[in-house]
């Protein structure tokens, strides 16, 4: 095309798009805007060969995650397998992508992935003789901000602790780098050398061509027309056939790795990718003498990128406007739409003024290819909770090259092992609300949001305002007047803190975009900007507030959102035995804290089991045959704990029943020193300790109704949870809130507990405790039933790590400076020697100090033993700044647990 100077792009602009546009409508003919001068559309094509009649693992799609797939698979000995391609390699979305590298995230699982790609690059050459186009030309964050630069700043540690070399330059340093650029707006940069681009043709080639040597098999213009399942266990179905126009594939696995194709594929087994196609679009320029060389951009202030293309810049960016698909035709191979300026303009300003030698220079070439982008702009992975045997590998959101050699390989070991290697949680479906994956308003809203909110500044204590309010306890109503302040965790408004006017959520507005009109009710907006600081919040106070409350009186907390499910039956005994690490063979009335373990010792999860009799029929005393065990589990992590319970059941063929009350049983917790008074005054259960130990639970009346009461605590108080039905659940919070108002009871939220658990030691899954944490690592041993001849999952490599001792440990430090925050990500130091990193970090009103829990392991991998934390000189590193801290090597509150035994006239 003609070469337009960016000075007159505002004079060439399209019509405006709707917001849904018809995928392949515009479809351009050629590749004439991609950079690359070979691709795999340049090679010869291929006659379709018959499929193999079976093999062990079925790839379908052949852009970078399945090619990934396949060669990760070879690589672990898996060579019975298959990639079908409806068209040819990288016809989808991945021949047409920038190819960008960047390592420094705010998460040690996605530094693991990215690096993992990065080495990749580095070897597939001399592994196969193709070059997969690595350039490593370094990478440049721009920050116009205080905030944008601390934010780059918490990489920076966290990428220390991963060996990732980056600095933090200041505007002369960045010009003097960076020439071309104008740093006159700059508070500074954060350069990361080791930053680079690939070629997606080069990439996939050298991947296939590894594969196929090793025994795989790759089948071009070979579409999936069907996929069949057989029925298992508790209603599930089983991968079980592939159907193909060339015949059919026996097959227990498939990775299901067709990108904005995905649902295409999933519908055949009756599941949803909860996804959204749109546009998404770079332009080419013509030559820019003294670019060459220069680190690729992204100006995350200005939502654009900037990468390096030889002698030019492709520019490109994420806007609050993108254009959404219907569907994208299963046709589109290699194809392209029309460039619509009135979206891509959005990225023209800040481009220009970032390198203003731009605004003379002309474009090349546009490229505008569709991209799936996701609810919360992280890949879909992982095995589907209802299908054994189909794994998701799809939703990319334009990361897919980055991301590939990474998430090809814990794809990989996901279908051979059972579970990926690393914490893949943030990746897995599981995260999501299985019916909100096909509910079509809710991931376009999550997905248009997470979208324009990618180059935004992660706060620690961001909340999506799109989608919200799709589960909600029957006490939100109650809640919001009362002025409550919602979190969304798993689909569920669940209370974040309480301020002192309502602030309910709104409908999504989009922006103001698609002809929408801006909310005019900004106070929930309001008050969650106010929360975007790495400093203390405005609101401060009133969590400190309600955790003080609940330290010195009482305090209650809404816990609806907790999964809620009976283990029943004539196995239920055997299955509990094998999934929890604890021991559970105990007396009804019992209740025990447990984790679940993987076959590696890492915690699939924790939760509490209690061993109950069958009831009247009620959700909070139901009817069973059998021994039966009642499961809470944290909400967000519910369905993850619900599949691993029922994939092992499958794999055992155990004769058991699942009863899921989740939806239809509140939660309401009320704990601190002047709980049992309160609840006294409600019921005629007697709870005295002699009555009503800790760790046990009854059948009570509250109120006038019935209720499951634990006598549990996540706060280290003295306390009891109440499991009521719905409709009860107003009631005894009316009650509750009456009689216990002389008490100095108030309503608090999960900011509260969050600050609560950390002081207290009790542990987070998947921040504190994760797949790839044990027990003993985490400080949990107490959790695992050594003593007993029983068997569990996981136990002979407990018991192996028990006897060869830990190499890695959570550790747990306060700052002894009262006056600074800490968030997560700091660096953990010891002797000026970097140990590890936070996994998170609370203020802890009572101890009145910032506490942070993180793992550590020793540059020597020794053992690290309790002299090795007694002495020496610990630091953290927060945003660069060293910051002197204590270790503790029992949690500094209530370190005897005096007080959940409600012995506080011992405390001392």
């Amino acid at each position: 095309m003609m070469a337009t100077p960016l000075c007159r792009w505002r004079r060439v602009w399209a019509p405006v798009r709707r917001l849904r546009d018809i995928g392949g409508a515009r479809a351009a003919s050629g590749m004439e805007g991609v950079p690359y001068k070979d691709t795999i559309k340049d090679k010869a094509t291929h006659t379709p060969q018959a499929v193999p009649a079976e093999a062990d693992v079925v790839v379908i799609g052949g852009g970078s995650l399945g090619c990934n797939a396949l060669y990760h698979l070879a690589k672990l000995g898996f060579t019975n397998t298959v990639l079908l391609e409806t068209h040819q390699i990288t016809s989808g979305t991945t021949w047409h992508t920038a190819g960008l590298l960047w390592r420094l995230r705010p998460s040690d699982a996605e530094i693991h992935l990215i690096n993992t790609t990065r080495e990749l690059l580095t070897r597939l050459e001399d592994e196969t003789g193709i070059n997969p186009g690595w350039i490593n030309n370094g990478g440049l964050f721009i920050a116009s901000s205080k905030e944008r630069l601390q934010e780059y700043k918490r990489l920076m540690t966290i990428g220390r602790v991963q060996g990732i070399e980056s600095y933090v330059l200041d505007p002369a340093e960045t010009k003097k780098l960076y020439p071309l650029m104008n740093v006159e707006d700059l508070a500074g940069t954060l350069y990361c050398p080791g930053d680079g681009t690939m070629d997606p043709a080069g990439l996939c080639t050298a991947l296939t061509r590894a594969a196929t040597r090793a025994g795989a098999k790759v089948v071009e213009k070979c579409p999936v027309t069907d996929i069949r399942t057989v029925p298992t266990l508790l209603g599930g179905r089983k991968v079980s056939e592939v159907h193909t126009p060339f015949g059919v594939i026996k097959t227990n696995n498939i990775i299901n790795a067709t990108g904005c194709w995905a649902n295409d594929i999933a519908n055949m087994v009756g599941v949803e990718v909860p996804l959204a196609p749109m546009k998404h679009a770079y332009v080419v320029t013509e030559r820019i003498p003294g670019i060459e060389n220069m680190p690729n951009v992204r100006d995350h202030d200005a939502s654009v990128y900037l990468r390096l293309q030889g002698d030019a810049l492709s520019v490109g960016g994420y806007e609050n406007n993108p254009v959404f698909l219907d569907k994208v035709d299963r046709e589109f191979s290699f194809g392209l739409y029309e460039l619509d300026w009135d979206v891509f303009m959005a990225h023209i300003e800040g481009a220009v003024n970032r390198v203003p030698v731009l605004e003379n220079t002309g474009i090349k070439s546009t490229v505008c290819g569709p991209e799936s982008f996701t609810p919360d702009h992280k890949p879909v992975m992982g095995e589907d909770p209802t299908v054994e045997g189909f794994f998701h590998c799809c939703g990319f959101n334009s990361a897919g090259m980055m991301l590939g050699g990474g998430c090809g390989d814990q794809i990989a070991k996901w279908v051979v092992h059972g579970r990926p290697e690393i914490d893949m949680f943030g990746y897995d479906i599981r995260r999501y609300h299985t019916p909100l994956n096909s509910n079509k308003p809710w991931v376009l809203e999550r997905s248009h949001e997470s979208y324009a909110k990618n180059y935004s500044i992660v706060f620690p204590h961001d909340e999506p305002l799109a989608g919200r309010n799709q589960r909600r306890s029957p006490l939100h109503s109650v809640l919001e007047e009362l002025g409550c302040v919602f979190q969304e965790r798993h689909g569920w408004e669940r209370p974040g803190w309480y301020n002192t006017v309502p602030a309910p959520t709104q409908p999504y507005d989009w922006y103001g975009f698609y002809d929408n009109n801006l909310s005019s009710d900004t106070r929930y907006k309001t008050m969650l900007t106010a929360d975007y600081s790495f400093d203390f919040p405005h609101h401060h106070d009133l969590i400190q507030r309600e955790c003080l409350a609940c330290r010195n009186a009482a305090a209650v907390f809404d816990m609806s959102y907790f999964g809620k499910f009976y283990l029943t039956g004539p196995d239920a005994q055997k299955a509990a035995d094998w999934l929890f690490s604890a021991d559970v063979a105990r007396d009804p009335g019992s209740t025990v804290y447990t984790c679940m373990l993987n076959h590696r010792g890492g915690i699939e999860a924790d939760l509490t089991v209690s061993v109950c009799d069958s009831g009247d029929g009620s959700p909070c005393d139901p009817k069973f045959e059998g021994r039966g065990f009642y499961l809470a589990a944290g909400g967000a992590a519910a369905l993850q704990n619900l599949a691993h319970i029922t994939k092992e059941i499958r794999s055992n063929k155990w004769n058991v029943q699942i009863l899921d009350h989740t939806d239809d049983m509140a939660m309401l917790s009320v704990q601190g020193p002047n709980s049992r008074a309160i609840l006294q005054q409600l019921s005629d259960t007697d709870f005295s300790d002699k009555a009503f130990p800790f760790s046990s639970h009854k059948v009570i009346k509250v109120a006038g109704h019935k209720a499951r009461a634990l006598r549990l605590s996540f706060v280290g108080e003295m306390g009891w949870e109440l499991h009521v039905p719905n409709e009860s659940a107003v009631a005894v919070h009316k009650a509750l809130m009456d009689v216990g108002e002389p008490f100095g009871l108030v309503n608090s939220g999960y900011r509260a507990i969050d600050s609560l658990s950390c002081e207290k030691g009790y542990r987070h899954w998947h921040a504190d405790v994760r797949p790839d944490d044990t027990p003993l690592e985490a400080g949990l041993a107490f959790t695992c039933k050594l003593k007993t001849d029983t068997n569990f999952l996981g136990r002979q490599t407990i018991e192996r790590q028990k006897a060869e001792g830990i190499r890695k440990k959570l550790v747990t430090l306060t700052l002894n400076d009262p006056s600074k925050p800490l968030w997560g990500l700091e660096g953990i130091w010891r002797n000026g020697e970097s140990l590890g990193y936070v996994r998170r970090a609370e203020y802890a009103f009572y101890l009145g100090r910032a506490i942070a829990y993180g793992y550590i392991e020793r540059p020597d991998r020794a053992k690290i033993t309790n002299d090795f934390l007694k002495n020496g000189m610990w630091q953290l590193d927060a945003m660069g700044t060293m910051l002197e801290a204590s270790v503790h090597v029992r949690p500094p509150f209530d370190p005897q647990n005096l007080r959940v035994k409600g012995l506080y006239n011992e405390v001392d």
